[in-house]
């Protein structure tokens, strides 16, 4: 029986969306909104937010991921591999700076390492490799949920006063804006769940639209404030030829580490894609409460790893998609898991 599966990005030299949020960045460069404008544009910000996290919540079925608990053991190598070896990874980056990173590109590198796994992107690579897909759903469910709260304690424990001081005023805005956000749409799932579904197609959009705000207010800040002066062409290589060597340790680790922990080849292939990747879509917006005035550099580490990602790992799920040796795991169609997808 045939079954759907999320479609792939289209192979091209860069992600379509990516050239969106580039197009944003430059509208950013050319035209910051100042004054009156910046003020609109904060607050619009901020809704769309709050708003992208509600329906993160409302989207996100914790049944769903409480029903994968049975493969705990692959669950928690993918928790781990995202809030434990990626953290560990960019401390120990930190020697980096200031020589051959910026302090502030760094903070970004960490924050990176904080962010929460994507899931429609890691579902699309481990389905073309023939891995395990229920898996590679339960996970990024996980890995989302853990991201709500993991990634501003972490944030707050390992950025602390680069990331605007941890105080009382910014645990109350990651609060207000994430997590109750997030709690809300919970809690009215069974409400607008089917709503979400018959109307996916305009949500996305909306999805997409709220970042590309989010991400043009947070540029038109670093503009006015002038932070952009402090990135120079070689930190900008620099940057990318770290980011090259965090995604090959990560890829590295989660394939040959999952073989050692005793993981099938299809447990194999789920955990390599949901444990080396990370969200842009939860990380963007979280920045701009994390960071305020300085989100735009703390993006940018994010925004090209995103890409590096994509165009990396589409690569390797194309290879792993000829292996002779390949398996099929069995795949429940129609269950509430085969539906769990989230525009990530």
């Amino acid at each position: 029986m045939s079954r759907r599966t999320p479609r792939l990005p289209s192979w091209l030299p860069i992600d379509p969306y990516i050239l969106a949020l580039l197009g944003t960045v430059a509208l950013a460069a050319l035209l910051p909104a100042s004054g009156r404008a910046a003020e609109v544009a904060g607050g619009a910000s901020t809704g769309a937010v709050a708003l992208l996290f509600f329906l993160y919540g409302a989207r996100l079925s914790t049944r769903e991921a409480l029903d994968g608990l049975r493969h705990w053991r692959l669950h928690v190598t993918v928790l781990a591999a995202t809030f434990v070896v990626f953290p560990l990874l960019g401390l120990a980056a930190r020697g980096l700076q200031p020589a051959v990173l910026t302090p502030e590109l760094y903070s970004g590198l960490l924050f990176l390492c904080l962010v929460p796994s994507t899931i429609q992107s890691s579902i699309a690579f481990t389905s073309m490799a023939r891995g395990n897909v229920p898996a590679a759903i339960c996970a990024g469910s996980f890995s989302s949920l853990a991201g709500i709260v993991l990634t501003p304690l972490l944030a707050a424990l390992l950025l602390g006063g680069t990331a605007g001081g941890f105080s009382a005023d910014s645990l109350l805005r990651i609060v207000l804006q994430l997590l109750v956000p997030f709690l809300a749409g919970q809690l009215l799932r069974r409400w607008v769940a089917r709503f979400l579904v018959r109307h996916k197609k305009v949500l996305g959009y909306v999805d997409r639209g709220s970042i590309l705000l989010v991400v043009y207010t947070a540029f038109s800040e670093g503009m006015t404030a002038g932070v952009w002066q402090q990135v120079t062409p070689v930190r900008l290589g620099a940057l990318l030829a770290v980011e090259a060597v965090l995604l090959a340790a990560m890829l590295t680790l989660t394939w040959f580490g999952a073989k050692r922990l005793g993981f099938g080849r299809a447990d194999r292939i789920a955990i390599q894609f949901a444990g080396s990747k990370k969200s842009l879509a939860a990380g963007l917006p979280m920045a701009t409460v994390l960071f305020g005035a300085q989100a735009s550099l703390a993006v940018l580490p994010l925004m090209l790893f995103h890409q590096m990602q994509l165009m990396v790992c589409a690569v390797i799920a194309k290879r792993r998609s000829h292996d002779p040796d390949r398996t099929v795991p069995a795949v429940r169609t129609g269950t509430r898991a085969s539906t769990a997808l989230q525009t990530r």
